[in-house]
C-alpha cells in the first residue's frame, strides 16, 4: 500500500512563502508522474504544477515565476515552493503521484494540507 503524506502548509502573509512537501511510502518501482494542485472553496480542483520524469516542469499560468516544483526520488517525496503568494492563492493543496507499484501503474493523492494567504 501506497501512502503519501504532506506537509508545509499554513497561515502566511501575502508576499510571503511556504514550501509544501509531498513524502510517498510503500512498495514504489519507479514514480513516473509527480503534481500538485489546488482547490479554493466552490472552484474545481487545478493543476498549479507537475513534472514527468525526464521531462520540463509546466506550470498554471498564474504562479510562474513564483512556485517551483522539485523532487528528491531517492526520497519518493516532491516538493512545491512557493513564493510571493498572493491571496488568491489560498487553497487546499493536494500532490498527486503517478507510480509503478508491481508492475502496475498507479495514481495516488496526499490528503492535502491548507494554504492561507492574507492580505
Amino acid at each position: 500500500q501506497v501512502q503519501l503524506v504532506e506537509s508545509g502548509g499554513g497561515l502566511v502573509q501575502a508576499g510571503g512563502s511556504l514550501k509544501l512537501s509531498c513524502a510517498a511510502s510503500g512498495r514504489i518501482s519507479s514514480i513516473n508522474y509527480k503534481g500538485w494542485y489546488r482547490q479554493s472553496p466552490g472552484n474545481q480542483r487545478e493543476l498549479v504544477a507537475e513534472i514527468t520524469t525526464g521531462g520540463s516542469p509546466n506550470y498554471a499560468d498564474s504562479v510562474k515565476g513564483r512556485f517551483t516544483i522539485s523532487g528528491d526520488n531517492p526520497k519518493n517525496t516532491v516538493y512545491l515552493e512557493m513564493n510571493s503568494l498572493k491571496p488568491e492563492d489560498t487553497a487546499v493543496y493536494y500532490c498527486q503521484l503517478r507510480v509503478t507499484v508491481w508492475g502496475s501503474k498507479r495514481i495516488y493523492w496526499g490528503q492535502g494540507t491548507q494554504v492561507t494567504v492574507s492580505s
